[in-house]
């Protein structure tokens, strides 16, 4: 690992690295573990018991060989990690709600530090859109910017692709040695090489339906803004563009015909508020007043202190409020009443027991 001749801070990393791989530890309730707990071993030694609490079996924590097998595999990559909150980590993805509390990165690190442009769009795009998004990268490099997508089919492929020699990110949605789909595999080599290349996921894992959400966030977080060009209305790329929204970032769109079904998703974007852009000068200004100083979401409340406890009273009150619908953490705090650290604590250890689903802007449900 990066960083490891120091044995403190390879202990400590070690430790980062089983908590999130433990069951049941997602990007919010590994924050708040190392809210309540300070130091990531003892927010591991106490996950048994909150599991416990929350009224699960045992839970898996991840072991040391494990974890220290993944870190071997990313060495011989040639890739390193990044944790939220300390060194290189990107600035403005530390920002949003569920960052991930570490990347796997390959590839050239000073890109993170330019203003970041996110662009998406369809798979099966036309022709002249895949032209145009391969203008625009180029153009969006070339005026000093770093522009992130993907590396899907289409117009992700097409904004790389332009962007490469000026500068441009990847993010992929399995382990970072994991080529999909198969015709980007050059690609995304020479984006490993040249460029730089983001994975949320250990080595070796390909991805599934469910890590392309995950994979989107990321995108929309990195960059103050995103470009959507074209999209069809129920489409991954609108999924991205609403995250973006969600983390008060801009939001942009290349309009289209109205007869293509692949420019209904852009349309439908500008009719909602989207800044329409025909140009990279376009999108440079539109992110001029917030590049330096991206808008940050509401963050979740603050997990207190390990002395801060919830009894079996406040885990009725706030499992009674829960369903299969998604609701506010604000609307479980105000109407069970009590006070937000204790929800939060009893959301805690629904989580780590399996019984609580998170979703974007601060909502949970039973799952």
């Amino acid at each position: 690992m990066a960083d490891g001749a120091d044995p403190a801070i390879e202990e400590d990393r070690i430790a980062r690295l089983r908590l999130i791989r433990s069951a049941n530890v997602g990007p919010v309730t590994y924050h708040q573990l190392l809210q309540r707990f300070r130091r990531p071993q003892d927010a591991l030694d106490a996950l048994p018991d909150l599991a416990r609490r929350g009224g699960g079996r045992e839970i898996r924590v991840a072991g040391r060989a494990e974890v220290e097998r993944e870190v071997q595999r990313v060495a011989a990559l040639g890739a390193r990690y990044l944790f939220r909150g300390i060194g290189l980590y990107p600035r403005h993805l530390a920002e949003i709600e569920a960052a991930p509390p570490a990347l796997i990165v390959k590839g050239r690190l000073a890109l993170l530090d330019r203003p970041m442009v996110a662009m998406v769009g369809a798979r099966n795009a036309s022709a002249l859109a895949i032209r145009f998004a391969r203008q625009l990268g180029h153009e969006l490099a070339d005026a000093g910017a770093t522009v992130v997508s993907g590396l899907a089919r289409g117009i992700d492929a097409a904004a790389h692709a332009g962007a490469l020699e000026g500068g441009t990110v990847a993010v992929i949605a399995g382990g970072i040695d994991i080529t999909y789909p198969p015709e980007n595999a050059a690609l995304q080599a020479d984006i490993a090489e040249r460029g730089l290349l983001v994975a949320e996921q250990p080595p070796g894992l390909e991805p599934r339906a469910r890590h392309f959400p995950y994979r989107n966030r990321i995108i929309a977080g990195l960059a103050a803004g995103t470009v959507v060009v074209e999209a069809a209305p129920k489409s991954g790329s609108l999924i991205t563009a609403r995250y973006a929204a969600d983390y008060g970032r801009e939001v942009m769109a290349v309009p289209g015909f109205p007869l293509d079904p692949r420019a209904q998703g852009c349309n439908l974007l500008i009719r909602e508020g989207a800044t329409l852009v025909q140009s990279a000068a376009d999108i440079m200004e539109a992110l001029r007043p917030i590049a330096d100083g991206v808008a940050a979401p509401r963050q979740p409340y603050a997990v207190p202190p390990a002395a801060i406890d919830a009894d079996d009273r406040d885990r009725r009150a706030v499992t009674g409020l829960l369903g299969p619908s998604a609701v506010p953490v604000d609307e479980l705090i105000r109407l069970s009443g009590l006070a937000p650290a204790v929800v939060q604590l009893v959301l805690l250890e629904l989580e780590l027991a399996g019984s609580l689903q998170r979703h974007a802007g601060g909502r949970v449900s039973l799952g």
